[in-house]
C-alpha cells in the first residue's frame, strides 16, 4: 500500500445512516485502498482481497487480532446494511434507499484472508465520485478505539472546509452514528459513553481538535453543533524552530526548550550568577551537582516569564 492512504467516499454514504462495528468499519477502509491500488474500475464486479497482514500493520494489532477481526468482520459485513435519502430522479420525491454492503464475501482460514465484492449500489458511492465527496486519510482513524469515534470524525471532515457543522438533530445523529434505538436513552448517558468518549478519542488520536454545543427546545437537548480546527503540525513546528536558529532570528523561550537544553542552561556560570541576583538566590556551591541541575530545571519552568524577555540562546553557547 503507498504511504499516503486515502479514505474516499460520496457523501451519501458518509451521511448514511449504520451500525458497524470496529473490525467492519476497518475491513471496508482496507477495500476502499485496495480498490484504488488495483488502478482498475471495479464495477466490473472485481473481487478484492484483504489479507490480515494489511490489517495488522495499518491498525498496530497483534497477527491473531487481526486474524481474528478479519474473521468475525466476515459475517459481520455480511449482515449489514447502511440507509440514506436523496432526491428520486423520476418523481421528484424523497426517496429512502436501504443497501446491503456486500454481495459476496468469503473468509480463507489457512491464508487469513478476505474475499469481497462490494455491491453494485456501493461501487459508484467510492469510485465514479460526485463533487459531493469527502476525503481523509486512513491514518487519522487508524487509532480510534470506538465505532462511534470513527462516524463522528468522517461526519465532521464532510465539514473540513468551514470547521463547524450544520446542527444535527439528536435522532439523526443517533442514526448517523449507528447507536441502536435501544442504547443510551438517557442524554446524560448518550453524551458520556458516546459524544464525550468520541469526541475524546478524536482530539487524542487525530489530526483535529473538535468540541460541540448542544441546542435546546426548552428544557429538552433538541441537537447539537460540532466544532473542529486542525492541529498544528509538529514536524511544522520543529522545523521552524530550526529555522529560527539557524539564522540568528527569532528567540527561543524556556517554555520552547526541553529538560536536556534546560540542564544545560543551568550548567552555565552566566545563567547562574544572573539567576542568584535576579532572586536572591544561593549559589550551587556545596550542593550536589546533579540536584543542582534538577532543582535549576523546576525553576526555571517556574520562573519563566522573568527569561523570556532575554534570548535565552545566550545562555545554551556554553
Amino acid at each position: 500500500m503507498s504511504d499516503k492512504q486515502l479514505i474516499t467516499k460520496d457523501n451519501k454514504l458518509i451521511s448514511a445512516s449504520y451500525s458497524l462495528g470496529i473490525p467492519e468499519q476497518r475491513l471496508i477502509f482496507l477495500a476502499i485502498i485496495e480498490a484504488r491500488e488495483q488502478r482498475q474500475l471495479i464495477d466490473a464486479k472485481g473481487v478484492l482481497q484483504i489479507r490480515a497482514k494489511s490489517y495488522q500493520e495499518q491498525f498496530k494489532v497483534e497477527k491473531h487480532t487481526s486474524y481474528d477481526a478479519l474473521k468475525s468482520a466476515t459475517s459481520g459485513l455480511f449482515d449489514a446494511h447502511f440507509e440514506y435519502e436523496d432526491i428520486h430522479e423520476k418523481t421528484g420525491k424523497l426517496a429512502r434507499h436501504v443497501i446491503r454492503w456486500v454481495q459476496k464475501i468469503s473468509y480463507i482460514d489457512d491464508a487469513g484472508m478476505v474475499e469481497l465484492q462490494f455491491t453494485d449500489a456501493v461501487i459508484p458511492l467510492i469510485t465514479r465520485l460526485s463533487k459531493q465527496y469527502t476525503e481523509y486519510e486512513l491514518k487519522q482513524v487508524s487509532e480510534l478505539q470506538s465505532e462511534y469515534s470513527i462516524r463522528l470524525y468522517e461526519l465532521m471532515m464532510q465539514w473540513k472546509a468551514v470547521g463547524k457543522t450544520n446542527k444535527i438533530s439528536v435522532d439523526d445523529l443517533r442514526r448517523k452514528l449507528g447507536v441502536e434505538p435501544e442504547q443510551y436513552k438517557k442524554m446524560n448517558n448518550f453524551k458520556a459513553r458516546v459524544l464525550d468518549h468520541a469526541i475524546n478519542q478524536i482530539n487524542k488520536h487525530t489530526d483535529i481538535q473538535a468540541e460541540y454545543d448542544q441546542h435546546k427546545d426548552g428544557r429538552v437537548i433538541a441537537g447539537f453543533t460540532f466544532k473542529f480546527k486542525v492541529k498544528k503540525s509538529k514536524e511544522k513546528n520543529a522545523s521552524k524552530v530550526e529555522k529560527r536558529d539557524a539564522d540568528n532570528g527569532d528567540i527561543f523561550t524556556i517554555e520552547g526548550l526541553n529538560d536536556k537544553q534546560l540542564g544545560r542552561i543551568a550548567r552555565n556560570p552566566s545563567f547562574v550568577a544572573d539567576y542568584n541576583h535576579m532572586v536572591s538566590s544561593t549559589s550551587p556551591a556545596g550542593q550536589d551537582v546533579k540536584e543542582w541541575e534538577s532543582e535549576m530545571i523546576d525553576r526555571l519552568k517556574e520562573d519563566a516569564s522573568r527569561f523570556n524577555k532575554r534570548p535565552i540562546r545566550d545562555y545554551l553557547k556554553y
